[in-house]
């Protein structure tokens, strides 16, 4: 299962890095909602890209300090996209931002919570229930044409799918080796999903 999950892994490093390219050669094409797309595609290629880099070029031999970092900016840069598409109030902004910030500050600087896979959690059932409304009202909107409807859907999908991976992964206490392989490449299976859309979208982006 490791070979398995090693070659779905770099299947999606590629896939990623197609992504941010196609992303950036169309951002002119894109309106000012759309282009927060790229920014959220651009923040996780950053996040795979120090993964990758500080271990093998750095010698770092620890790069969880990342983690909160990662969860704070998806949190933050998805729940924003998602509030401007339903045109929410601007000052929900203003509380994605202080919430992002403020687990930040919490975890950097006092280590709380202690298990950061709870803020993890939390934060992907808020993106779930913004994608969720999005969706809906893009559904039953048949007058307006949008060009993302497919992203928004995977990244509902993969969101959904995820929440539900991580809570049975932390119930089951004794989980072999392989099972966890197998998890982790189901996850990566769903990110590969979710790119693909990106890509799709991308190529079919016209003036």
């Amino acid at each position: 299962m490791a070979g398995f999950y090693k070659a779905i892994l770099f299947l999606n490093y590629g896939l990623l890095l197609s992504v941010i390219l196609l992303g950036v050669s169309k951002y002119v094409l894109l309106n000012n909602k759309e282009r927060q797309y790229v920014h959220c595609i651009a923040f996780l290629f950053l996040i795979e890209l120090l993964n990758l880099v500080l271990p093998y070029v750095f010698n770092f031999n620890n790069t969880s300090f990342l983690y909160p970092f990662y969860i704070a900016g998806e949190f933050f840069l998805l729940s924003s996209l998602f509030i401007r598409k339903l045109e929410l109030p601007k000052y929900l902004l203003g509380v994605i931002a202080l919430l992002a910030g403020g687990f930040m500050v919490l975890k950097y600087g006092f280590n709380f919570p202690f298990n950061a896979d709870i803020a993890k959690v939390v934060s992907n059932i808020i993106i779930i229930c913004l994608s969720g409304f999005t969706l809906i009202r893009e559904i039953r909107d048949t007058s307006f044409q949008n060009r993302f409807l497919w992203v928004d859907a995977c990244i509902f999908f993969y969101y959904s799918v995820s929440v539900f991976i991580f809570i049975v992964q932390h119930q089951i206490t004794n989980l072999s080796e392989d099972g966890y392989y197998i998890i982790f490449s189901v996850n990566n299976i769903l990110s590969g999903i979710l790119y693909c859309s990106f890509l799709y979208t991308f190529i079919k982006l016209k003036k």
